[in-house]
């Protein structure tokens, strides 16, 4: 029994080993590797994994231990977990659900507030906000929001939108960094299909920004499918968990 129980610990090991070194890639950083890589998320997270590329996107937008994050509209909280590993016990993650979401998405806000009770997740905290406004505690280095952009058009108007914007770009330090996640539109199409396809025009994304005052930095192509027609809706079985997802890092100047 001691023999068997030593070769199964052998194997754990080796399979977190082999884990952390898939996380790890070219160029992550190792608190992003180790956060990745814990065994103790949901399985069905890291099943999701290959498809996400979480280490990449959080190394692009350079997630650190001691940050404080917002993960704006988090869902059932898929990166909020990873956040919570990399910045750490020194840190604190933001899970932030605006009002209006919150009244609808009443399952993952119940995810969330289940997180945010577990003892590996002491450094989450759970919030909801003005539908406009992003009325936090203490400044953030980052304030990440992943394929949800385009749904704020269900409860705000456009310029409610950029205000929001505004107010996100408030919430930053000098030199924070808003992160945007979307499905990508066709060109030249704007918000307009934003409520039927729940795509975004990437230009509509970045006119939006450059009118709260931030600087595009640099777009990731982790997420992009050239395959994507961009004419379906994101749900539809023939394109969904494999859309052409357009990654936006934005700053606020120093």
């Amino acid at each position: 029994m001691m023999r068997a129980r030593l070769i199964g610990a052998i194997c754990v090991a080796l399979a977190l080993g082999s884990g952390a070194a898939l996380a790890a890639g070219p160029g992550i950083p190792k608190p992003i590797a180790a956060a990745v890589a814990d065994p103790a998320r949901p399985a069905e997270d890291r099943d999701r994994d290959a498809a996400r590329h979480p280490a990449e996107l959080m190394a692009f937008a350079q997630v650190k231990p001691g940050q404080r994050v917002a993960d704006y509209i988090p869902g059932g909280g898929y990166f909020t977990r990873v956040f919570s590993g990399i910045v750490g016990a020194r840190g604190r993650v933001y899970a932030v659900f605006p009002e209006f979401l919150a009244k609808f998405q009443t399952k993952d806000v119940a995810s969330i507030k289940a997180l945010v009770a577990q003892p590996a997740y002491t450094n989450v905290q759970f919030a909801t906000t003005l539908d406009d406004t992003l009325n936090l505690p203490e400044p953030l280095d980052l304030v990440w929001t992943s394929l949800n952009y385009h749904d704020l058009q269900f409860g705000l108007s456009h310029d409610q939108i950029v205000g929001l914007d505004k107010a996100i770009y408030a919430a930053l330090k000098p030199g924070g960094i808003f992160l945007v996640i979307d499905h990508v539109a066709a060109p030249g199409t704007g918000w307009t299909v934003a409520g039927t396809l729940h795509r975004i025009d990437p230009d509509a994304i970045k006119a939006d920004m450059v009118a709260a005052g931030f600087k595009l930095e640099a777009e990731s192509q982790a997420l992009r499918n050239p395959d994507d027609p961009h004419t379906a809706i994101v749900f539809d079985p023939s394109i969904r968990g494999k859309t052409d997802q357009a990654v936006f890092r934005f700053r606020k100047p120093r």
